[in-house]
């Protein structure tokens, strides 16, 4: 009984305590609250500086941490208002919850010390991620958090992906590697191949290889590359690989993965559960098809955007979706081919043609090629179809350039006629857009210099090889050492493509009868030998692609293909001799770039046929005399640069569309210019006047003018002005003896409205652009990159022949350019005046090096003085992102005023020690403080002038320290 009133007192004490001393609680629990809050401040801080750096990333309990803090610092928040709304009845619960949160802030304090840091260190080499879907359904998701909780726990190291084709179990698996980016649990070590139907160990291993940046294998035992690899990735500690479309089991010892490793996750995606299940998968997972629910939602989605449809084409459209058998791949497929569908009468005849398509085969025959030859049959068009079914040829998986793909099209004469190869190219893009649409191709888009292009789905390609398995023969990428056996050469095959195997060599006695051969694809093979008898029983060949083997010479039977209409030997880089080609009369194009041919073939004069001649960085120096003359029909010209081509040559050439070649003269030039139709224009053309240097660009469509060595020095050029093409976007200028006004010497430029890209090195020219009352001024409006390099007598960028106040700075003039770039001009004193500051709103990049007499960047120039913007006020430069200021022995002054330039990112500043000021704009932030500008990353100094950039002046205070963080002493 004593007991009891003895804790009956305690508790009575208190919630007496609780009581009167609630205000005494929350003073303590703000000073906790406060000391968190500092605490956070320093942790922003603190990652804010590290992570600045490249490769370092907070660590996930960091977040949580920081999370926890912004959680409790509301809670606080709200205890605070309820206090001080309290009434009696209320404040002994809100003094308990005071004590609680009171041990809570406490726990926080002591968990935020993370003795063993906050941020980890990642991998800087992680590549693209994968374009995947947008729209995801709720099995979906469920499948994508139990494949990565599998691959961030510990138990599972295996897991198997499976499900019939088209069910999306690739998509889901692109979706978890791109979240798997993301973690840091990897260091971005996330290998994916695509294994196909065929395996092939070494060409995986090969993959493997350069995922890993290994040296290339120097033996072929296939042990000793496991082996190789193994020893890297137990270098790598943790990593995940990923295999894709894998059709048959395999150990994973033989690509170098022993059981024993410690700290790698692989996921197998296949159609097959027991291949699952032989690769020794823990754990499985099925992705199956949609729900009806879903699959509804996909085909909306696909369709129209999930706008809805008229009752009565949703009725029909709904069964549409259920012939669609809930597979992701179908319902997409079949919605795309009925995306711009209207009329009530093709939506019945559409589930017309699903319904009888159906037929009784297997399982993947009964559910799934119905449905995909369905969108195929309603391409209606036999072009699209024929086009489609071209694309099979290629091997599966296969990134296909689009300007490739449409250069085949018109060899194989698979399109309508058109009267130019650009009218053709057109009518190509319109067609693999038509197939991309109705979801028969897959985009790809363009990166690290590969161009845009498309792909085949597997299963779509499968389903094109079924159409044309009596037409096609394809085995093209299956590592195949020999050419298949006569006997599958059958007599009606019309096209056959064995291209990126590994055939060396064509048996002697090999002559496979094969009348109706029109395409024949051998390209990408070690082929150095074709016997002479292969091609006698393909008389009616139309195709024959050998580019990119080492064959030395061809078979004198070429020269009786009389139906052939394209000899494609492009990177034959051995290829030294070619038969004679005069029986060849139908021959359309013929590709010999970068080859070892010496000579123009024997019989090139009779083929009047051609369009298409390509001899680019081939050995051929000299044209013969009326070779290209007689060639009327020539749209597309390719000739070496070594090759100084003969005006007559090509001066009748009336349908020239593209042309690769070197002029001896500008003389030469202009009349060949002049001899185009006045109708016409080049589309693609790179040509070299005079001497210049041999180089390429990486652009398929170039449309330059590089005038070489005294080429346009007086007395060179002729009498008449130089009459460049209007739509040019590069010109540049390289010792060719110009002087005085760079324009003056060119003034045929003013129509030239499409130029980007102007470089003018090695010559005597004092300015870029004149302004006078005289004659009309070139514009510049359109120019986005201007280099000057090594120019001895430059100063200045304009010259005014009156005064600015008689013939002002026109507003447009350089007013898109996006790169200035000035080097080795050492008569230049004063780069920018302060007007034509004021168009320069473009510009990103601005580089000035090697100047010896450049006293100052932005500052009026004798001919400027008192015109325009007054160089003492503030300059804005909205979009500059990258300046360069480097041995500069002279300069003194980057500007009189201040530059406003929030968009900067990078600064080098090299040997410019004699100025004193970096007039650069610092804002004040909320605090009042100074801020560096927003997008800067680094200020790069030699670590010799680390002294030069500490005795630096500001205008305003503590501005060196503000941006100190960002300095990197360069050696």
């Amino acid at each position: 009984m004593g007991d009891m009133l003895a804790n009956a007192l305690v508790n009575v004490v208190n919630l007496v305590s609780d009581y009167y001393y609630l205000d005494k609680k929350m003073q303590n629990l703000k000073r906790k609250v406060e000391q968190l809050s500092c605490h956070k401040a320093d942790m922003v801080a603190r990652l804010r500086e590290e992570e600045h750096h490249p490769g370092k990333r907070r660590k996930n309990v960091v977040k949580y941490w920081l999370s926890e803090v912004v959680s409790k610092q509301k809670e606080f928040e709200s205890l605070e208002v309820e206090v001080n709304q309290k009434s009696c009845i209320s404040r002994v619960k809100l003094a308990k919850r005071a004590n609680a949160m009171i041990e809570e802030v406490t726990e926080l304090l002591d968990q935020g010390i993370f003795f063993e840091g906050v941020v980890l260190d990642v991998s800087e080499t992680i590549e693209e991620k994968f374009v995947t879907v947008e729209w995801r359904g709720q099995a979906f998701n469920e499948n994508l958090k139990t494949v990565k909780n599998y691959l961030l726990g510990n138990e599972v190291s295996s897991i198997g992906v499976y499900g019939m084709g088209g069910v999306g179990k690739t998509t889901l698996a692109q979706c978890i590697y791109n979240e798997l980016k993301n973690e840091s649990s990897f260091c971005g070590n996330i290998f994916w191949f695509t294994v196909s139907q065929d395996l092939n160990i070494h060409k995986l291993q090969d993959d493997f290889r350069k995922a890993l940046k290994l040296d290339p294998f120097d033996e072929d035992d296939e042990h000793k590359r496991a082996a190789k690899l193994g020893g890297a990735l137990e270098r790598k500690k943790r990593f995940v690989l990923m295999l894709d479309d894998v059709w048959t089991h395999f150990l994973l010892e033989r690509i170098g993965i022993s059981p024993t490793l410690h700290g790698f996750k692989i996921i197998v995606i296949s159609r097959s559960l027991e291949v699952c299940r032989k690769m020794k998968c823990q754990k499985c997972v099925k992705v199956e098809v949609l729900s009806d629910e879903e699959d509804w939602k996909l085909f909306m989605n696909k369709l129209s955007d999930g706008k809805r449809l008229p009752p009565k084409v949703e009725e029909i459209a709904r069964e549409v979706v259920k012939k669609c058998a809930s597979l992701p791949l179908a319902i997409i497929t079949m919605a795309g081919s009925l995306r711009e569908v209207v009329d009530i009468h093709d939506w019945r005849d559409a589930l017309e043609e699903l319904i009888e398509s159906c037929v009784g085969r297997d399982v993947m025959e009964d559910e799934v090629f119905p449905i995909l030859l369905c969108s195929f049959n309603r391409l209606r068009d036999p072009i699209l179809k024929r086009c489609f079914l071209y694309c099979s040829l290629y091997p599966e998986d296969r990134r296909i350039e689009r300007h490739v793909l449409i250069s085949s099209f018109i060899s194989e004469g698979l399109m309508d006629t058109r009267r130019s190869r650009q009218a053709y190219f057109d009518q190509g893009h319109k067609i693999l857009n038509k197939l991309e649409s109705v979801c028969l191709l897959e985009r790809c888009e363009e990166s690290n210099y590969v161009k845009q292009g498309v792909k085949m789905h597997d299963l779509i390609r499968d389903m094109a090889l079924k159409i044309t398995k009596d037409d096609y023969m394809v085995k093209a990428g299956l590592q195949l050492k020999e050419i298949p056996e006569e006997q599958e050469w059958k007599e009606d095959l019309v096209k056959v493509s064995l291209m990126e195997n590994m055939i060396k060599e064509i048996s002697r006695v090999t002559s496979p009868k094969c009348p109706k051969l029109s395409t024949l694809l051998l390209m990408s093979n070690p082929l150095k030998f074709i016997p002479d008898s292969f091609f006698l029983q393909m008389r009616g060949l139309h195709v024959l692609n050998l580019s990119h083997t080492p064959i030395e010479y061809l078979p004198s039977s070429i020269s009786d293909l009389k139906e052939l209409n394209a000899l494609l030997l492009n990177f034959c880089v051995l290829l030294t001799f070619l038969p004679p080609l005069g029986n060849l009369k139908e021959l359309k194009e013929l590709g010999l770039r970068l080859t070892s041919i010496k000579e123009i073939p024997e019989g090139m004069k009779s083929l009047t046929n051609l369009k298409c001649l390509d001899t680019v960085d081939s050995y051929i120096a000299t044209i013969p005399t009326g070779t290209l003359q007689r060639l009327s029909l020539l749209q597309h010209l390719m000739l070496p640069f070594r090759t100084t081509i003969p005006i007559e040559e090509v001066a009748g050439l009336k349908q020239l569309e593209d042309i690769h070649c070197k002029f001896g003269s500008v003389n030469d030039f202009n009349i060949f210019m002049k001899s185009l139709p006045s109708d016409g224009q080049l589309n693609i053309f790179d040509i070299r006047i005079g001497d210049t240097p041999v180089y390429h660009t990486k652009d398929l469509v170039v449309k330059q003018i590089i005038f070489g060595t005294d080429s346009l020095k007086k007395g060179e050029r002729g009498r008449d002005e130089i009459t460049l093409p209007r739509n040019i976007e590069r010109v540049e200028f390289v010792r060719c003896g110009l002087d005085s006004c760079l324009f003056d010497n060119i003034q045929q430029v003013n129509n030239a409205i499409e130029l980007k890209h102007c470089i003018v090195k090695g010559d005597g020219i004092e300015f870029i652009v004149r302004l006078s009352l005289e004659k009309e001024l070139m514009p510049l409006h359109y120019l986005q990159n201007l280099i000057l390099e090594h120019l001895p007598n430059f100063i200045g960028l304009i010259r005014w022949d009156v005064t600015p106040t008689v013939a002002p700075l026109p507003h447009g003039l350089f007013s898109r350019l996006q790169s200035l770039r000035i080097w080795g001009c050492d008569k230049i004193k004063k780069l920018l005046p302060p007007s034509l500051v004021l168009n320069l709103h473009n510009l990103k990049r601005l580089i000035v090096s090697s100047c010896a007499k450049m006293e100052e960047i932005i500052g009026e120039d004798e001919s400027d003085a008192g015109f325009g913007a007054e160089s003492n006020t503030d300059i804005t430069l909205p979009r500059l992102e990258f300046l360069q200021l480097s041995n500069l022995p002279e300069l003194k002054s980057i500007c009189k005023g201040t530059i406003i330039c929030h968009s900067i990112e990078v600064i080098c500043l090299y040997d410019i020690t004699k100025v004193r000021k970096v007039p650069l704009f610092l804002q004040l932030n909320n605090d009042g403080q100074l801020s560096p500008p927003p997008s800067l990353k680094m200020i790069k100094v030699f670590e010799n002038d680390k002294g030069w950039w500490e005795s630096l002046e500001w205008d305003q205070p503590n501005a060196n320290s503000v941006l100190q963080s960002f300095v990197h002493l360069r050696v």
